[in-house]
């Protein structure tokens, strides 16, 4: 259920994010969102690093979810001190080259259809995190193929499939 509850909120963090790349919300208002999904993430990450039963397996998971709540709480932190991104961009580096190994193993070991949809998964945000070290980073001119990549992914990586676990629909 800790996975469909972060799911959720990445979903529409992404979608959200993509709208205000695309000008359809304001500076001033993205926060909101980006402070409460990297939360979210947080506190799950938090649960499965530090709560009961944890182990080593649900230490890796929270180390990768950490991924996601740093982002989200780094975007929402430069909405409020007006920062340029570019050492998000740089952690977003970071991240796409982290990503693609952790993509690579999830496909590997796949035994199920939700196994390869994780990875699949892992590979496209490896993408979108590369697109935003390209924009904020090396300043690429990438913003609409970036905001629509964050919007795609949002529906199908996170909303949807955190929906369908949460909804009891996917195990």
């Amino acid at each position: 259920m800790l996975l469909g509850l972060a799911l959720f909120y990445v979903g529409a963090v992404l979608i959200l994010n993509g709208l205000w790349m695309l000008g359809r919300i304001g500076d001033r208002e993205i926060p909101v969102i980006n402070f409460f999904a990297g939360g979210i993430t947080l506190l799950v990450a938090l649960k499965l690093a530090f709560g009961e039963g944890a182990d080593a397996a649900s230490i890796k998971a929270a180390a990768f979810s950490l991924l996601f709540s740093f982002t989200y709480l780094w975007v929402a932190i430069n909405r409020h001190n007006g920062a340029d991104g570019r050492g998000l961009g740089w952690f977003s580096l970071f991240v796409a080259i982290t990503a693609v190994p952790v993509a690579i193993d999830t496909l590997a070991g796949a035994h199920t259809g939700w196994d390869l949809w994780l990875g699949a998964s892992w590979a496209a945000w490896s993408v979108l995190w590369l697109l935003f070290f390209l924009l904020l980073a090396l300043q690429k001119p990438l913003t609409r193929v970036t905001a629509w990549t964050a919007i795609v992914q949002g529906i199908f990586t996170g909303w949807l499939p955190g929906y369908l676990l949460l909804n009891g629909t996917i195990r």
